[in-house]
């Protein structure tokens, strides 16, 4: 399996991780892109848009509306501070922000746990499958449904 190396972040070294990419990456790390990012990264499984706008607005305070947590999250999955398993309309933070590759997820669908697996080598290969079909802009989505080892 062809991969490659990165660091993994977590707690407060995976939010400097987060917010240094997303400057680098053009945008603004605000109050409400923190909070969202902090809510998502406590998650350790795939979290929806209504789970992390419950908890963000226990936080405030004040209601966060879903569809406004929805425009962050698709900010965070473009500049790769997130990943969207399409299978469960949900969301799980990138532990390597600024680590460009694309993920496997292994899902289990007794516990739902999503685990991400890096192979550039399959990735690669379906990147390139895709355009020589004439996709431009391809982002592979690859997703393995199964029994996790704990639940095996």
């Amino acid at each position: 399996m062809a991969s490659h190396h990165h660091h993994e972040h977590a707690g407060a070294s995976l939010a400097q991780a987060a917010e240094v990419a997303l400057v680098e990456a053009g945008e603004q790390w605000t109050d409400m892109r923190s909070d969202i990012f902090a809510v998502l990264a406590t998650f350790e499984k795939p979290a929806s848009a209504y789970d992390i706008a419950d908890l963000v607005s226990q936080k405030r305070g004040k209601r966060v509306a879903p569809n406004s947590v929805y425009r962050i999250l698709d900010l965070f999955v473009a500049t790769n501070l997130a990943r969207r398993v399409e299978s469960a309309n949900a969301y799980i933070a990138n532990s390597h922000p600024g680590c460009l590759h694309d993920c496997i997820f292994l899902i289990c669908d007794n516990c739902g746990t999503a685990t991400h697996i890096d192979d550039d080598a399959l990735t690669m290969s379906v990147r390139a499958a895709a355009e020589h079909a004439g996709f431009a802009q391809v982002r592979p989505v690859i997703e393995v449904r199964g029994k996790c080892a704990d639940c095996g």
